[in-house]
């Protein structure tokens, strides 16, 4: 069972932690960090109407087979 708890720390404290830390470290904050953001932003486009409306449209697109593959994008740029 994993326990939550949270913690007001000001942003100083906050960056004078992470300084510390081993470079190993660092990079496992990153990675959370990155991994939330990413959530945190694909919720935002969820709840967006016309952002939801557009991924429909591309998503029905690709069903019916209009789509480019990149190498055939790569080819007609060439000629």
């Amino acid at each position: 069972m994993t326990t939550t708890i949270n913690l007001q720390i000001s942003l100083d404290a906050l960056i004078q932690a992470v300084t510390s830390l081993d470079l190993e470290s660092k990079r496992q904050l990153l990675d959370i960090i990155e991994h939330q953001v990413f959530a945190a932003e694909e919720a935002s486009y969820v709840e967006d109407s016309e952002t939801q409306a557009e991924i429909e449209a591309v998503k029905i697109e690709y069903q019916q087979g209009e789509f480019v593959t990149i190498d055939d994008f790569i080819q007609a740029q060439s000629n």
